[in-house]
């Protein structure tokens, strides 16, 4: 869905352009706000304890440690060696201005600390969920499902849009990006570290810094 939107972006007027980019940018900002005024008054929902339930329902040692290497690669340093590498790969193979706009991703990490000190959302508790990893910082919104939107969401508008990259390259790249996006919400409720709405504030927020980071990539690539 993101892609076609990206697509009809490039393909359109560029008034009709910056009314979609308003529009777009105005319902994601709108359902990010409305669940953090949600996430700082209110204590976990019926919806919230629900879902993890469901989630947590099946439960083994080695579902355990899937879902705790899927949230490997958002914990602490590993986005910032695995952005770094991604960059100087991009750089190494003449992709300079993609390498500057990988290392432009760190900044979820700066986005997800400053709205968790300002929500300060508790983490889920051993009353209410099983928790399997025990994690640090505030609930609201969950940093791994950040960075995971935004990372992993840019190496795909990447892989569709150099298309000199080889194509069993791309394909391997997008399988995995995708996959990882589509795992994190799951792993991190499974882990007993976030509630629904943590996760799903995550992807919102997610989706509204990569919807600017490729706006930004692409009116560049056309420029």
């Amino acid at each position: 869905m993101f892609f076609v939107i990206l697509h009809k972006l490039r393909n359109t007027t560029t008034s009709n352009r910056k009314i979609l980019i308003v529009l777009l940018t105005i319902i994601l900002c709108s359902g990010f706000i409305f669940l953090t005024f949600i996430a700082a008054l209110f204590p976990p929902s019926a919806i919230d304890l629900e879902i993890s339930t469901a989630v947590q329902s099946t439960q083994s040692p080695g579902l355990d440690s899937a879902m705790k290497f899927i949230s490997w690669f958002g914990a602490f340093p590993v986005p910032m060696f695995i952005g770094l590498l991604v960059a100087i790969t991009f750089y190494l193979f003449k992709f300079k201005r993609e390498a500057i706009f990988i290392i432009l991703t760190f900044i979820s990490g700066v986005i997800s600390t400053v709205i968790k000190f300002i929500v300060d959302r508790p983490r889920p508790t051993m009353d209410m969920v099983r928790i399997v990893e025990i994690a640090r910082q505030q609930s609201f919104p969950s940093g791994h499902t950040l960075f995971y939107t935004i990372f992993f969401g840019f190496l795909l508008v990447l892989m569709w849009n150099l298309r000199q990259i080889n194509f069993i390259v791309r394909t391997i790249v997008k399988l995995i990006s995708a996959s990882l996006i589509l795992m994190i919400p799951f792993s991190r409720i499974y882990l007993g570290a976030h509630w629904f709405t943590d996760v799903l504030g995550g992807f919102i927020l997610g989706l509204i810094c990569l919807y600017i980071i490729s706006i930004l990539y692409l009116k560049k690539a056309q420029a």
